[in-house]
């Protein structure tokens, strides 16, 4: 690319969706929210971060009404960490939401719908969960691996919607399970 293709792509007043700015956005998206979704599982799984590390998480989840506290521990901490993971490297990213969207119901599920702000409500979770979804349903964008396998760059509106699918379902079947 040129240096005058590049400033056209940068300054462009065109509204297609292919600018350096668009993938920009969706790169720093990407990197803050997989990061962080990585981080929270990384302190469920290790205790790392001062998380509570799988023992203490177990007992958590047994403690919210899930069976088998520990197992749930270590599918909520995979399902973060690798989610999270895929979803700041733009790696399969369909898969990284339907990961994390199941996650978000879960946690939706237990913290409850009764105060959306701040001290006991859901606003974060929310957010979180909207930008996931968002994600899931743009596409990680062309600084992200997924741009390079072409399958996923070929049918991404219908692996998207069919992730956040998977993911829905198989959030509320964990719920359905919960005590």
């Amino acid at each position: 690319m040129t240096h005058t293709s590049w400033d056209r792509t940068l300054f462009s007043t065109s509204s297609a969706p292919t600018t350096i700015t668009h993938d920009t956005g969706l790169l720093l998206l990407r990197l803050v929210v997989g990061l962080s979704m990585a981080g929270h599982g990384a302190m469920k799984l290790f205790g790392w971060f001062g998380g509570p590390g799988l023992t203490a998480t177990g007992k958590g989840f047994t403690m919210a009404g899930y069976p088998a506290g520990d197992a749930m521990a270590v599918i909520a901490g995979l399902s973060e960490t690798l989610g999270g993971l895929g979803l700041a490297l733009g790696l399969l990213t369909p898969l990284a939401g339907a990961a994390l969207t199941g996650i978000f119901i879960n946690v939706l599920d237990v913290r409850g719908l009764g105060a959306y702000f701040p001290p006991k409500g859901v606003e974060l979770e929310v957010v979180l969960f909207a930008a996931v979804v968002a994600l899931t349903l743009t596409g990680p964008g062309r600084f992200a691996v997924d741009h390079y396998l072409p399958v996923l760059r070929e049918s991404r509106p219908r692996y998207a919607l069919l992730a956040l699918l998977v993911g829905v379902v198989a959030g509320f079947i964990v719920v359905l399970i919960r005590d």
